[in-house]
This record gives structure tokens, C-alpha cells and sequence, in this order.
């Protein structure tokens, strides 16, 4: 049976950020991770002349010993370019065991619990973040309770806690995720709807594939169409759109996976059938047992603004239907202000900040010139603390800003996106992926350059 480990990891040389995600990357056959911290940014320990420190822990199971896992942290220091220095020195790469178990090991070379554990600010607030309620072995105290004991003012978020889909951690900051749409519905306002396909199950699985292997980094599965004016579907039509096409796409070992609805019985059965995560278009407001399966089931959950109302839509033919009667009394505020009462109402059920994620609403409830503007404004939603997406691909407002019909939007979808990115979106959820993962990679290299 595997033991418990925590490790710590530093750097402040080179691409600080970059050399503790390949850390992490390099550890994992090693350990087998379930949380990792945020990363913190601090000031030198023991030497004050070098540059600031970004500092991280991460903890899982090991079938390796502490002296073999000793070993492969060594080794990992020295593939990723850290060479000998002067006691508390700058350092390409650190990383020390921090906890075994409860193992205590006091011998040359190898101390577990690692001996100033207790003391460094820059090591307690990442442990405390994921580890708040270990006992340290020798102490006989919480982590909570040592980080308590000291200051830690002088330690800052440098990019949040990372969140596990599945297998796959997603570092928000330093790369765009790229959502793909999977349509199971014979309606979509796209024109991209499987259900009509003959063998519509088969069809599922191709698109999937062809996303993931087009750049996609989560497949969004949706049985009912959320365009203005649709038509309700039943639980039971949508269990057997959305269930068939989750199970075939697991079955097939394509994902992560996300479930587009805003029904608990919908969310329950996808997640059994293989879904990792709920994307609710209306934020846990319509099903009031849906906050309590997030928190249950202990998945992250998107919750998206949403003030549609059918009175508001209006609809044309050939560019679909928009809304035209919303009205707030300052958006981007409001916006703020009912996305915050939703949060609230996860944290009330006991869904963790870290497993939240949230989505502006584009096209949901607001006209052609509002959702403009909350695009151009998008990154002031980031003073929520959350991971952002935005899910503007092949929209009406797109359609009647250019006066094209869905099929022809990949142009406009693109600059959405682009400006998306550069505005401080974390997540874009697309239809076209090829295109748009391209479109994001280009709009990273600018964007989220190392500087």
C-alpha cells in the first residue's frame, strides 16, 4: 500500500513557473498526486541579494521508500539544471520531502519531517493550503495550527491552485484550455448537432477524438439546446442523449469530460457514466439539488450568469435568435454581483473555491452591444478570484455584427477569442478547435510570455 508523502517545491532562476510544472510533470510516476497548492511567490530565505522565490507543496501516494524517493527528487534537480551553490543560494530547481506518513528519519542527508518545516513561511502556506489538518509527526501539532503560529503576510499568490480534471491538472495562467462543444441534440444553433447522425453514438466518439487530437483539452457534452427560444427537454430525452454519448466517449478513453446541464438527476447520471465536471448555464439557480451533488461528489463545477428570458429573444432566420429587451443597471457590476450570490450558494453547500470556475454568460441574457462590451471588459471579472471561461463560438452577436449566418462565424469566433485571451479568459469553450486552438496558442505566445 502506498504512504502518504508531501513534498515542497522552489525555484528563482530561468522560468521559475515553468521549471515547477515540469517538476511536477517529472515526480508523477513517482507520486501519484491528489492536491497540489497554489504557487506563492516570496522573498529569498537565509540570502537576501537574489531574485524572489516561487514556491509550491503537492502531496500524494509513493510505493517508494524515503530513501528512494530521496533519489528520484535528486535526480529530477539535476535533469532540470540545478548545480551547486552556496548555502541558501539561488537554485534552478528545489525539492524537499516534507512529510512520510508519520515517519520520522533523523540521519545524514535525509530528515523527515524535514527539519524547518515549522519555521519558513514560504514552505507552511502552500502545505497549509492542501494539507491543513496532517499532524506533524514530531510536533504533535496541525499544519493549520504551525502555519498559525507564524507570519504570512509576506507570501503572495503567484498563480492559483491548479485543478484536476480526471488525470489532467490544469495550471491555470499558463496556457489556455481550450473547451470543445459536443452537441448531442438534433437542434443546435450551429449546425453541429449529432443526434441526427444515423449511427450518432459512433459519430460522438470520431468528434471527440478529432477535437482532443486538434488541441481540445476538455470535450463539453450537452443533450438540450440553450439558443434563445428553444424548447425545453424532459430529464428522460436528455439522459438519453447526453448518458450513451459520456459512457462511449469514456468507453473510448477520450476526455476529460464535461456535462452541460443545469438538471441534478442529468448531472448525477453523467458523472457516473464518466463526466469529471458540471457546467451549469444556470449557476445551481434552477435545480436546487444540484449544489448539494457538486459538494457530494466533490467535482468542479462552472457556473455561467445566465439572464435569458423568452420574452426578451427576438429571431431571424438566416443569423438566429439574440435578445434585445435585457436590461442592467451597470453590467460589468451586476454581472459581479448575482455570479458572487451563486458562488455563494457552492460554498454553502461545501463546494471548495479551488472546484469553481466561472463563466460570464456571453449571449445569455444580454443584447448584441452588452455582450461587446463584456467582452471588452471580461478581465474585471477576474477581482472574483475565480478561473474565467467565455463561450462566445459561432454566436448571434458575432452573426449580426458581420451579418453572417452560424456556418460562416469562424472568422468572428476567432477575434472573440483572441481578445477573450488577451482580456484574461483562462478557459474558451469552441466549436471549431483546430482553428481556435491555434487561435489561442498564437494569443498565449503573446500574451502569457515569460517577463
Amino acid at each position: 500500500m502506498g504512504q502518504r508523502v508531501y513534498l515542497a517545491l522552489g525555484s528563482n532562476l530561468g522560468d521559475r513557473y515553468g521549471r515547477l510544472i515540469e517538476a511536477f510533470d517529472r515526480l508523477q510516476p513517482a507520486v501519484a498526486f491528489e492536491a497540489i497548492s497554489s504557487i506563492y511567490e516570496t522573498e529569498p530565505w537565509g540570502y537576501a541579494d537574489q531574485p524572489r522565490f516561487l514556491n509550491a507543496a503537492c502531496g500524494g501516494e509513493t510505493d517508494l521508500s524515503p530513501e528512494e524517493l530521496l533519489g528520484r527528487v535528486k535526480a529530477i534537480e539535476l535533469e532540470l539544471g540545478r548545480e551547486p551553490t552556496f548555502r541558501y543560494g539561488p537554485r534552478a530547481i528545489d525539492i524537499d520531502i516534507l512529510l512520510y506518513s508519520d515517519l520520522v528519519v533523523d540521519r545524514s542527508g535525509l530528515q523527515v519531517p524535514h527539519a524547518h518545516l515549522h519555521e519558513r513561511d514560504f514552505v507552511l502556506a502552500p502545505l497549509n493550503e492542501i494539507a491543513a489538518e496532517v499532524v506533524h509527526p514530531k510536533l504533535g501539532k496541525t499544519i493549520g495550527m504551525l502555519s498559525a503560529a507564524i507570519d504570512l503576510t509576506q507570501v503572495r499568490v503567484f498563480a492559483r491552485r491548479p485543478l484536476r480534471l480526471g488525470s489532467r491538472w490544469l495550471h491555470w495562467g499558463r496556457q489556455t484550455v481550450v473547451m470543445g462543444i459536443l452537441n448531442v441534440t438534433p437542434d443546435s444553433f450551429s449546425g453541429d448537432g449529432l443526434l441526427k447522425k444515423e449511427d450518432w453514438l459512433a459519430a460522438v466518439v470520431d468528434r471527440g477524438r478529432a477535437m482532443l487530437e486538434a488541441g481540445a483539452h476538455i470535450l463539453d457534452v450537452g443533450g438540450e439546446s440553450t439558443r434563445p427560444g428553444s424548447e425545453v427537454v424532459l430529464v428522460d430525452e436528455e439522459l438519453d442523449r447526453v448518458v450513451p454519448a459520456i459512457r462511449a466517449l469514456t468507453d473510448a478513453g477520450l476526455g476529460p469530460i464535461s456535462i452541460d446541464t443545469y438538471k441534478a438527476v442529468v448531472a448525477h447520471a453523467s458523472l457516473e457514466a464518466g463526466a469529471v465536471l458540471v457546467n451549469d448555464v444556470w449557476a445551481l439557480r434552477r435545480d436546487v439539488d444540484m449544489a448539494d451533488l457538486i459538494a457530494e461528489r466533490s467535482v468542479p463545477v462552472i457556473l455561467m450568469h445566465n439572464r435569458s428570458q423568452p420574452q426578451d429573444a427576438a429571431f431571424e432566420a438566416r443569423l438566429g435568435g439574440r435578445y434585445t429587451g435585457s436590461h442592467y443597471d451597470d453590467l460589468i457590476p451586476d454581472i459581479q454581483r448575482e455570479l458572487q450570490e451563486c458562488v455563494d450558494v457552492a460554498r454553502g453547500a461545501g463546494v471548495p473555491d479551488w472546484k469553481i470556475i466561472l463563466d460570464p454568460g456571453i449571449g445569455f441574457g444580454k443584447t448584441v452591444p452588452q455582450n461587446l462590451e463584456l467582452l471588452d471588459r471580461v478581465g474585471e471579472l477576474r477581482a472574483l478570484g475565480f478561473p474565467i471561461l467565455i463561450g462566445p463560438s459561432r454566436k448571434s452577436f458575432i452573426g449580426y455584427t458581420l451579418n453572417l449566418p452560424p456556418d460562416q462565424r469562424v472568422e468572428g469566433t476567432a477575434a472573440t477569442v483572441a481578445i477573450g485571451i488577451a482580456r484574461g479568459a483562462d478557459i474558451v469553450r469552441v466549436h471549431d478547435v483546430e482553428a481556435m486552438a491555434r487561435v489561442a496558442k498564437m494569443t498565449d505566445a503573446i500574451v502569457r510570455r515569460e517577463k
